[in-house]
């Protein structure tokens, strides 16, 4: 893979995240973002680029400004060869049996895993 996108508000999260997805080679190029109207924003850039344009996106649901719910939203009014090209999975501290229903109903989203990020996370991945 060449490019992940995280979308988490907690800087400990995308800390330990990043670092495993670097210790095992996943991707060249991990984009941390704090805020999915900041990640929503750079995704946008990237949308004519689909050399540059994440294989990955992992995202928390529990933001401030907009939710993990919100940034789905608007993801799924991306152009359909970017969204089938690109997993989106949800990376959250929400175990809630509603959360999960809402997250998996939107094609985009590929699988619900609750935090930590761990190496035994990313092994199922692959």
């Amino acid at each position: 893979m060449k490019n992940i996108v995280l979308i988490d508000d907690s800087k400990m999260d995308n800390y330990i995240s990043k670092f495993i997805i670097k210790e095992s080679n996943l991707a060249e190029n991990i984009n941390i973002f704090s805020s999915p109207i900041e990640a929503l924003e750079y995704l946008e850039t990237l949308k004519n680029d689909h050399e540059k344009f994440p294989e990955v996106i992992f995202l928390d649901i529990n933001m401030p400004d907009m939710d993990g719910f919100g940034f789905l939203d608007e993801y799924s009014k991306f152009s359909k060869d970017i969204i089938e090209e690109t997993a989106v999975f949800m990376l959250t501290s929400s175990n809630d049996p509603k959360d999960i229903k809402r997250a998996l109903e939107y094609p985009v989203v590929k699988k619900y895993f609750t935090k930590p990020f761990t190496i035994d996370f990313l092994n199922d991945l692959m």
